[in-house]
């Protein structure tokens, strides 16, 4: 199965619980039309060091990711769009955008919290919180700060995926993935993208110490 395919199904199995059912719709039209780099990235960055890995379970943790990240760019279109301006309906469909960004953030800490990853996810939110609050001061670039949320959602994917086969990321692995979000123009690029030569990459940059369990003998 195609990794774009895999993550996006799992992603919206790990929802199927929600309602009420308006609600439930929002998030999966959200994911429906959802760029799966994340999660497509913590599947990568597994499958580079162990072919044999338990995708299942690690396409599960992609989700996790996938939905922090879900949940705080929702967040982020609607604190700079500003919907209950407006009032009426606008303002309706607003309150419940937000009810859904809550539920993709709370759902994505979830399947993370019993992870190596679980502070890291914890701090994704911290720091997309002060971006936040940056951005509106003057003489700041807002575009440059907007990007550091997939900059930092890119490096806990390639933590995520990591760490689910024992291997710690090194720094240089973590800029690595941060620097793949700030390629481009797109918010992310796209998980076509995420080739070979990424895996390749990412067992470079992983250190010395972190041998692929699919070459041991």
């Amino acid at each position: 199965m195609d990794n774009a395919v895999r993550a996006r199904r799992v992603a919206r199995d790990t929802l199927a619980d929600i309602e009420p059912e308006r609600l439930g719709e929002m998030l999966r039209d959200r994911l429906n039309d959802a760029s799966m780099t994340p999660s497509v990235l913590t599947l990568v960055s597994a499958d580079a060091f162990d072919t044999a890995v338990d995708v299942d379970s690690v396409a599960r943790r992609g989700a996790g990711v996938q939905l922090i990240y879900e949940g705080l760019r929702l967040t982020r279109s609607l604190a700079h769009d500003e919907p209950w301006a407006d009032g009426g309906g606008a303002a309706t469909q607003a309150d419940l955008a937000i009810l859904a960004a809550d539920v993709f953030v709370s759902r994505g800490f979830y399947i993370l919290a019993r992870t190596e990853t679980a502070e890291r996810a914890v701090e994704v939110v911290r720091s997309f919180g002060r971006d936040q609050t940056r951005r509106r001061e003057p003489d700041t670039d807002p575009s440059a700060i907007d990007r550091n949320l997939e900059a930092e959602v890119l490096a806990l994917a390639v933590a995520a995926g990591t760490t689910a086969v024992g291997v710690d990321p090194s720094d240089d692995l973590l800029s690595y993935a941060a620097e793949l979000a700030r390629e481009g123009d797109a918010d992310l690029p796209p998980p076509t993208a995420l080739t070979d030569a990424t895996a390749d990459r990412i067992l470079t940059l992983a250190g010395s110490d972190a041998a692929s369990p699919a070459a041991d003998p």
